[in-house]
């Protein structure tokens, strides 16, 4: 895989605020940010797009494209449930002159690092507790009790795994991580206040 523009990460336990402060960040011009649209085999939730939220695939393509070994980075999270992060999305984007952002579970984040160690700079979002992701998760009403509990287990297991990131963000108060947030992206791309 060429190597291209810097790559930021975003990792956290579920209901962490990740998604929010990516959001906000791409929408940070200055920063020429594109965003990696990961590839999954789960289904599509909501208005979800393929192409745009994910790239579908079925657990079949998804096994062919691990065989092919078209992955940056992949795991299977739960049972028949992948996500991964297609080399040719993060060359399309560097292709494009882009910064690549991903929002993505802690294992994916840690396994780009550690391949692009010099290009990459890995962000953990810290929830206040455990006990707010479960609310915040609850809130969204996207998701089975069951599904719920099992996110909130890995929670913890993830929240571990914080140490191993170039930065923490505390999201306990999220006008505070947002700023946080840029602040460190574009240090780490080059933007400088003029």
């Amino acid at each position: 895989m060429t190597k291209g523009g810097k790559l930021i990460i975003f990792s956290a336990p579920s209901g962490s605020g990740k998604t929010t402060i990516v959001r906000h960040l791409l929408e940070q011009e200055d920063l020429n940010l594109a965003f990696s649209v990961s590839a999954t085999s789960r289904p599509k939730r909501g208005k979800e797009k393929h192409g745009e939220h994910y790239y579908f695939l079925s657990v079949p393509e998804f096994k062919d494209h691990i065989k092919n070994d078209d992955f940056l980075e992949w795991e299977e999270v739960y049972r028949d449930s992948f996500y991964g992060t297609l080399k040719s999305e993060v060359e399309r984007l560097w292709a494009e002159g882009k910064n690549v952002i991903f929002d993505i579970d802690v294992v994916g984040g840690l396994r780009i690092k550690k391949k692009f160690p010099e290009q990459t700079l890995a962000v953990f979002v810290k929830p206040p507790s455990v006990d707010e992701l479960k609310i915040r998760l609850k809130k969204r009403s996207t998701e089975s009790e069951d599904k719920i509990n099992m996110r909130v287990a890995k929670a913890s297991v993830e929240l571990a795994t914080a140490p191993q990131f170039d930065k923490i963000i505390k999201n306990y108060d999220l006008d505070v991580a947002l700023a946080e947030a840029y602040q460190m992206v574009a240090e780490y791309v080059g933007v400088t206040d003029e």
